[in-house]
């Protein structure tokens, strides 16, 4: 019977197996379709631009054709008027020339038949100085112009064979994305490519990628647009922001087209990488009445709920100012008033939110397995913050560290100065000064959390615990904010030294002694303004 309801068991795991296999293959098929009709589609379109785009082509050489034949004929025009008005001169003035050379040849025969000498004397002396003076003897008996006009013919012996030899233009063949060679690490991608056959006439690459929560190709439909990178000159590019990416996706897709002077070539098949990393937001529904919480960031906000109505005890209000000493002077910043509130109803799973001195908010998203990082920012005048971990059912009027369930550093700017590592109201000075980032890395495995210097990456700190339930970021701020960035990878700096601690067996598993040196910074967070016990349900 055993054996039967194994054999049962093992086919249904199998079938089950056969399932998924055949869900993923379906899933392909249909990318694999939706991609063809969208390939489809588009051929149809491109196919009606490029004839577009080559009618305008030889429209415009049409044109230019046409000006060049304007501009020539209006040569051929005005080189004959110009030679039609010179021979036109040259003939009226031999016209005019031989008139008068008939003229005086009539006159000289007629002096040959004068008897009297002294007539023929003087006629001949008039024919002599009328010869000197003759126009035929003065014009130049050669055309000023030829009838020439083979100087304006157009030989098109080098043209032709061109414009019959005009074929579309060479386009570059699709790079290849070396997945081998492409590098995803502390927040930034490097892709690198190659081409299938040396080509010199290449100019440029542009390289497109999108961010994706689909692993494997591809798809047609996608929730996210193509980014373009132009003008890539060389066959790697390294993707990077401002300071960093945020990887908000689990994946991105990457493909690379090869573009020379003349066109731009086939994409390259198109690859997924992997971004994975941890990525969550504050849980306002979690947090203190006190603290305005928005997308990235918190802020101390000293009217935060309050109502119509206030009742102030006496005793609260002689602690209604939270002073700060400096050099002998006293100043003063003002904590929350005590006030009955009217609560916003939590929706339905929601915790309750932190009151009493508790000025805290959970992060909206649990870790129950891996490693994880994500950093913090304080404002430059923030007076006491705490970072850590958490379980989510951490009560409403505790405190980060002063709890078995809860973990964190904490940092005062209020009265004095302090920085130390806190949990199970247990706390440990630490020799470093507070830095302006803070970086937090959980190895929930391993029972690991690390504290760093998110600038440099020296570690600040190490709990070693083990976890017997899912945690969450926990934030403490009072008088000021925290600014929270997440979708990090674990940088690899950050992993350098856990392979490092790990190997040398990590700092002590638990605060099992309070340090003297921070006594007072235990009694002044102790002593954070309260809030009106109508807050307290």
């Amino acid at each position: 019977m055993a054996d039967a309801v194994s054999g049962i068991l093992d086919t249904r795991d199998a079938l089950q197996r056969i399932i998924a296999t055949l869900a993923n293959k379906n899933e392909e098929l249909q990318n694999f379709i939706e991609t063809l009709n969208h390939t489809l589609g588009r051929v149809q379109v491109n196919s009606t631009q490029v004839v577009s785009d080559l009618e305008e082509e030889f429209d415009t050489l049409y044109s230019i054709l046409d000006e060049m034949k304007e501009s020539m004929t209006n040569t051929i025009k005005q080189d004959t008027v110009r030679k039609s008005h010179e021979l036109q001169n040259q003939l009226t003035q031999s016209t005019s020339a031989l008139e008068s050379a008939e003229e005086l040849l009539e006159f000289a025969n007629n002096a040959l038949h004068i008897t009297d000498e002294g007539d023929f004397t003087k006629a001949a002396k008039q024919i002599k100085d009328r010869v000197t003076m003759a126009p035929a003897f003065r014009l130049t008996l050669k055309p000023k112009a030829t009838d020439n006009m083979t100087h304006l013919m157009v030989d098109f012996s080098q043209e032709r064979p061109l414009l019959q030899g005009l074929k579309f233009l060479p386009v570059p063949r699709a790079p290849e994305i070396v997945l081998g060679d492409c590098l995803v690490i502390d927040n930034e991608v490097t892709v690198a490519w190659r081409m299938p056959a040396e080509d010199s006439k290449i100019d440029h690459y542009i390289l497109e990628y999108r961010k994706t929560s689909h692993e494997g190709l591809p798809r047609v439909k996608d929730e996210q647009c193509w980014e373009v990178v132009d003008d890539v000159k060389s066959t790697e590019h390294t993707l990077q922001g401002a300071d960093r990416l945020r990887f908000d996706t689990k994946f991105m897709n990457f493909r690379v087209r090869a573009c020379n002077r003349a066109a731009a070539g086939d994409y390259s098949d198109p690859v997924t990488l992997e971004t994975r990393a941890f990525n969550f937001g504050f849980d306002s529904t979690s947090s203190h009445l006190n603290l305005k919480v928005e997308d990235r960031s918190v802020e101390w906000d000293p009217q935060g709920g309050k109502g119509v109505d206030s009742k102030v005890k006496g005793k609260e209000n002689k602690g209604s100012d939270c002073l700060c000493l400096s050099d002998g002077f006293r100043s003063g910043t003002p904590s929350p008033k005590r006030t009955s509130v009217t609560r916003s109803p939590a929706p339905r799973g929601a915790r309750d939110r932190f009151t009493g001195e508790s000025y805290t908010v959970l992060g909206d998203t649990s870790m129950e397995s891996g490693q994880h990082y994500w950093e913090v920012k304080p404002q430059k005048d923030c007076k006491s913050y705490s970072v850590g971990l958490a379980y989510r059912n951490l009560g409403k009027f505790e405190q980060l560290g002063k709890t078995n369930t809860s973990w964190c550093i904490h940092v005062n700017n209020w009265l004095q100065n302090s920085f130390a590592a806190k949990h199970n109201n247990k706390a440990k000075n630490l020799d470093v000064a507070a830095p302006d980032s803070i970086g937090v890395y959980c190895d929930f495995d391993r029972g690991q959390l690390s504290f760093y210097n998110a600038e440099n990456k020296q570690l600040l700190h190490t709990f070693k615990v083990k976890f017997t339930q899912p945690v969450v970021p926990a934030f403490m701020v009072w008088c000021g904010g925290l600014t929270l960035s997440t979708g990090l990878q674990i940088p690899s700096a950050v992993r350098s030294l856990q392979k490092t601690e790990n190997g040398l067996g990590g700092s002590n598993s638990s605060i099992s002694q309070q340090d003297p040196a921070v006594a007072c910074d235990i009694c002044l967070y102790d002593k954070l303004p309260s809030v009106d016990s109508s807050l307290m349900p």
